[in-house]
């Protein structure tokens, strides 16, 4: 799979946070539906792993990575579980192995200039800019830009992106997606407002049509 192909697909990338196995087949439904099939489930709570599966298993449109691989042993458990992608909030080059090993498409974090020349040398096409907007938003990108755009690196910038500012940074063409928690709305999930959380995916995949026709 090309990590930089998949996430582009999108455009913007559900970052999800699931504490009950039973939420995940409804949820990966309402974002598909929304338009928005790309997602990340990240690997905060126990549920993650077999929500992951779940999903697998019952909605084939949707395309699942894993998010807040922390340790090596994290991203052998995603992989174990078949996710197509692997996101970090930070660089490690133990994880980053790890993903190689596992043979896991694996988009690295950093929030500065030497922490992305580290994450080329490791070999990654694609890093997760966080927390984005803490670390300077599109501004910090562009400047980064000055130096590392010869390189071919893209960027998924999360943190503080919301329908706001999102279309502000894939203005940048070397922003191929961006990773946003706005669409699954913490309290939504809990109520299991499956219909809010549809209309907040078919916004946001509304604007990524408009921004790139």
């Amino acid at each position: 799979m090309d990590i930089v192909e998949t996430l582009k697909s999108a455009g913007i990338i559900p970052v999800i946070v699931i504490d009950r196995e039973e939420q995940a087949v409804p949820l990966a439904k309402a974002l598909v539906n929304g338009g928005l099939p790309v997602l990340e489930v990240t690997f905060r709570t126990k549920a993650a792993p077999a929500a992951i599966a779940a999903i697998k298993s019952e909605v084939p449109d949707a395309i699942v990575g894993a998010g807040t691989l922390l340790t090596p042993a994290m991203v052998k458990e995603a992989a174990a579980v078949g996710c197509a992608f692997g996101v970090a909030p930070g660089f490690d080059p133990a994880v980053v192995e790890a993903a190689k090993a596992a043979g896991l498409p694996f988009c690295p974090g950093i929030a500065t200039a030497s922490e992305l020349s580290q994450a080329l040398t490791s070999g990654a096409e694609m890093v997760k800019f966080f927390p984005a907007e803490a670390a300077g938003g599109v501004g910090m990108i562009r400047n980064l830009l000055g130096a590392f755009r010869f390189t071919g690196v893209k960027f998924m910038p999360t943190g503080g992106v919301n329908l706001s500012n999102v279309a502000d940074y894939l203005a940048v063409p070397e922003i191929v997606a961006c990773g946003g928690t706005w669409i699954v709305p913490k309290d939504a999930l809990a109520d299991g407002d499956y219909a809010r959380i549809e209309r907040l995916a078919s916004d946001a995949s509304a604007l990524v049509r408009k921004l790139r026709a």
